[in-house]
């Protein structure tokens, strides 16, 4: 017999009148100890080769090429969906736009529990909706619009947002943790079911304490991130977990009066429109997913006032500049025992791809040596601890976007001693 806390769901062998996990009192009840018997009908065996793999697995797409691309190639039919972001960065605005998109083809429910209908409609007709195509539901019992999606059996099922909306089997307020789980659950059994594709809303703040998008993210198909890029103020849209796609895929949009705007060419905004010409500025290229993005790599050298030198990182993994300060270090006839090291990623970009190690190399050389690097080129490889600089995948697409953008020369080096001497 165990004892479960109605707020955070822990479990304790005897009653007390305090959760001694989350701190509230009263939330500790007897839990429901159902019993298994003999006369549980047995599940059906269904075999895969008796069904058809591709029935009703199908793609709903938006028209919007970033969003289409974050999904997979569209969102996928009977699938659950949770946007998640913090409050005010554009989520409503964003499904207001899929919705949109989705209601010319096919019958769409908006389910928002934040805002009244006027409230709705005034949002969407800033946006330059059609209103005429929503269906909208005012009300925050999962159980009513679960029974409203039965009933009406439309192709996307939109709810704004889930810690708003309750239900009656589970104890607690709306918001709390098992509310929200139950209120997940019940919308992934009609998914299934009735073959509906559900996205639902959830707040975090900026640490992902508040209960919601964290608890849920086992439960859902895919799950979506939608975070600003801090520089130039961009949306850009993640994929965490996705059933049905890759999760490498980035969206960047910027946000306008009329909503979310694709950007027609994002290698430009993570590069400066006239790069200096100063020495420790390189270009080189990642890749998200399927897409290339040029990046500018800044590094500053110079010598340490303290006993012990610097290093320091922004966009870049700090352990991993100092593996390529000690190569460099070991390696070539550049002391940086004595140097501070300084890196940064132009555009506030987070670089996670071994094929900048060369251009970040390179700039910390320039840096060092006070010797500018030519605008037009691009450096690419992944260094190793001996030295070497090893060739990188999709070096074809790279090279290809920084074609696009002007970029003549491209330096892949054997090694370090290589690459000074085609940086120089």
């Amino acid at each position: 017999m165990l004892y479960n806390c109605s707020n955070c769901d822990a479990q304790f062998p005897k009653w007390q009148g305090r959760c001694s996990e989350c701190g509230q009192w009263g939330t500790v009840t007897l839990g429901n100890d159902s019993k298994t018997g003999a006369s549980t009908a047995a599940a059906d065996i269904i075999s895969l080769n008796d069904a058809s793999l591709k029935e009703g697995f199908t793609r709903l797409q938006t028209g919007l090429e970033e969003i289409d691309r974050v999904f997979g190639g569209g969102i996928v039919s009977g699938s659950l969906t949770l946007l998640a972001g913090e409050p005010g960065i554009g989520k409503s605005t964003l499904v207001a736009q899929i919705a949109d998109r989705i209601a010319s083809k096919a019958e769409i429910i908006y389910a928002s529990g934040e805002e009244s209908l006027p409230q709705v409609a005034l949002r969407l007709e800033r946006l330059g909706c059609d209103i005429a195509r929503f269906k909208f539901i005012s009300d925050t019992d999962i159980e009513k619009i679960a029974a409203a999606a039965d009933k009406a059996n439309p192709k996307l099922v939109i709810i704004d947002s889930i810690q708003t909306v309750h239900t009656s089997t589970v104890a607690g307020e709306a918001g709390g943790l098992n509310q929200i789980r139950a209120v997940a659950v019940r919308c992934l059994e009609v998914a299934k079911r009735r073959n509906i594709a559900f996205i639902i809303i959830g707040h975090i703040t900026k640490d992902g304490t508040v209960a919601g998008p964290k608890s849920l993210e086992h439960l859902v198909d895919t799950v979506l991130y939608l975070e600003q890029e801090t520089a130039r103020g961009y949306q850009l849209l993640r994929a965490s977990k996705n059933r049905f796609g890759s999760t490498n895929e980035l969206g960047i949009f910027e946000m306008t009066g009329q909503g979310f705007v694709t950007v027609k060419n994002p290698s430009s905004i993570f590069l400066e429109n006239e790069q200096s010409r100063s020495s420790g500025s390189v270009i080189s290229c990642i890749v998200e997913g399927t897409r290339p993005f040029l990046v500018e790599i800044q590094a500053l050298v110079t010598k340490t006032v303290f006993g012990y030198p610097v290093r320091k990182a922004s966009g870049l993994d700090l352990n991993r500049l100092q593996v390529l300060a000690a190569v460099i270090n070991k390696r070539t006839k550049i002391n940086l025992n004595a140097q501070d090291i300084i890196v940064n990623v132009v555009g506030g970009l987070r670089i996670d791809d071994p094929g900048i190690d060369a251009a970040v190399a390179a700039a910390i050389i320039s840096s060092a040596l006070d010797k500018p690097v030519k605008k037009d080129t691009l450096v690419l490889g992944e260094i190793g601890l001996g030295g070497e600089i090893r060739p990188i995948t999709q070096r074809n697409l790279r090279v290809k976007e920084a074609a696009k953008l002007g970029l003549k020369k491209t330096i892949e080096a054997k090694d370090l001693s290589d690459l000074i001497a085609q940086l120089f």
